[in-house]
Formats: structure tokens, sequence, C-alpha cells
């Protein structure tokens, strides 16, 4: 469930988790007095992230969301699919929905429209690029 690598994170995130319906996410940081490990088996066993991929089928046909933990330095991603979960209640008004609020890390934003999985520079990040580029064009002269 670590990423070693913010692409990693990200491209994880995007292909294998939103592409296969995992809209609902909630973002969290772990504090620094605790240890990121122990945080990652409590979310995990909370949410019976580790099942199978026999338990994880039957719970989609009875109607139950599955769920995806991913995390990257101190910073993690909860993901879940459509039906009812623990989760929903649990986090309430924190969750967001990819297809309606962008995922936003590390000058990344990945959001899903059109059907589509969209991974892009995150809006701040490209102005700030984008006012860097212009500042070093001009004085280039």
């Amino acid at each position: 469930c670590e990423a070693k690598s913010v692409p990693g994170f990200v491209h994880q995130i995007a292909v294998h988790y939103v592409r296969r319906g995992y809209f609902f996410y909630v973002t969290g940081r772990i504090p620094e007095r605790k240890d990121p490990t122990e945080i990652d088996g409590k979310l995990i066993a909370k949410y019976r992230i580790d099942a199978s991929k026999k338990e994880r089928a039957r719970r989609k046909q009875n109607g139950y969301a599955n769920m995806q933990y991913i995390r990257h330095g101190r910073f993690f991603v909860l993901l879940a699919t459509h039906g009812k979960h623990d989760f929903f209640d649990d986090e309430g008004e924190q969750i967001r929905d990819v297809r309606r609020v962008t995922l936003k890390y590390a000058g990344y934003s990945v959001s899903f429209r059109g059907g589509r999985v969209h991974v892009r520079i995150e809006q701040e990040e490209y102005k700030r690029l984008k006012a860097y580029c212009e500042d070093i064009a001009c004085s280039a002269r």
C-alpha cells in the first residue's frame, strides 16, 4: 500500500483504482508522531481492504462497496466503489467523488470525466511553472 514515488502513486490511483470504479475518496496526512505502517495496518483492518479477489467479487455482487488504500510518505488516500460500506458512514462529509472534485497531490490532478481518467499538472503548479518559464525567458536576453 506504500508507493515509493510520486509518479507511481499517481499512476496507481489513476490506472488501477479510478479507472476501475473507485470514485469515492478521502485524503489524509499521518502526523509526524505516528508510525505510518501502523496506521496502514489499522486502516486496512478497519475497512477490510485486504480481501481476496473472490471476496471482492462477492461483495460487489451483493451490493457492497470495495475499498483500496495507498500512501506516499505521510499522505494517504482511501478509495471506494459504489455500494454499502462503513466507510460512507464513518467518513461522511469528508468523502469526495473524483468525477466532481479533482484529487490533487504533489502538483498532479486526477479526475474522471466523459468516461475517462485524466491526469494533469495541477492548475496552481501549471501557473507557477508558466511564471517561472516566462521569467527566465525574459531574463535570458
